[in-house]
């Protein structure tokens, strides 16, 4: 099963062909399990230009698998505790949302599929982030 990051799936709405795009066809392709969380929800929807592309974006993406933390506040304590980790590898991670998706690969057992490199570096210092 595999969570798929925002990064790659604007490329795949764009129509961009790069590598992490090729891997996510090859996923639907192959019937391999896949889906989104709550915060790449709301990174897609809030990038449309229009209202309609809003309403089509979200029409779409709630027909998908969602994946979700699953220990409340003790999600968020994990979370925290991977941006603390990386740091005192010398690591900075740039975005509080980018901890919550990692987390929540982590706690569902997931392959993280991202074309973002802040990802890579959080796999570095938490070896349980599996990247597709």
């Amino acid at each position: 099963m595999v969570l798929v990051d925002t990064s790659v799936l604007i490329s795949f709405f764009k129509g961009i062909k790069n590598e992490q795009v090729k891997k996510l066809e090859e996923i639907i392709t192959k019937g391999i399990p896949f889906g989104i969380n709550n915060y790449i929800y709301q990174e897609l929807i809030q990038g449309t230009k229009t209202k309609k592309e809003f309403d089509l974006l979200k029409d779409y993406l709630s027909t998908q698998r969602f994946y979700g933390l699953k220990n409340g506040l003790r999600s968020y304590e994990n979370a925290a505790l991977l941006y603390f980790n990386c740091r005192k590898k010398g690591i900075t991670i740039r975005s509080t949302i980018d901890l919550l998706i990692a987390q929540t690969a982590i706690e569902n057992n997931l392959y993280l599929l991202h074309d973002d490199r802040d990802f890579s570096y959080i796999a570095r210092a938490e070896k349980r982030l599996k990247e597709y």
